[in-house]
């Protein structure tokens, strides 16, 4: 299952070092239900190298609104505590999220 971040872990979370993975997500974006699945997959699969989680924008807001998110779904990427350049907008396939996220792994 995806970690459940909010304004309030997620700064948190990002400043351990361990690579994150963020979803920024909202439960009336079509896209965004469709890839929940996979998201929650993948969490499971990367469970011991990676946070992989949602940020629901409709609960939460300041995260999304300091990383500019206007699109949705919105994918970011972190490690050692900073934003990468990876940054994923729209619905995305399994294997287009495992290769960003074995690309964070490799940074």
């Amino acid at each position: 299952m995806a970690f459940k971040f909010t304004d309030d872990n997620v700064a948190e979370t990002i400043s351990t070092g361990k690579p994150v993975v963020i979803d920024f997500w909202a439960t009336w974006c079509g896209p965004c239900v469709g890839m929940a699945p996979v998201v929650d997959e993948l969490a499971e699969e990367y469970a011991d190298k990676v946070v992989i989680g949602k940020y629901n924008v409709d609960e939460e807001g300041e995260f999304a609104v300091a990383n500019r998110v206007m699109s949705l779904p919105t994918i970011l990427f972190y490690k050692n505590g900073e934003k990468t350049s990876i940054r994923l907008v729209g619905s995305q396939s399994k294997e287009n999220l495992k290769s960003k996220i074995e690309e964070l792994l490799a940074l």
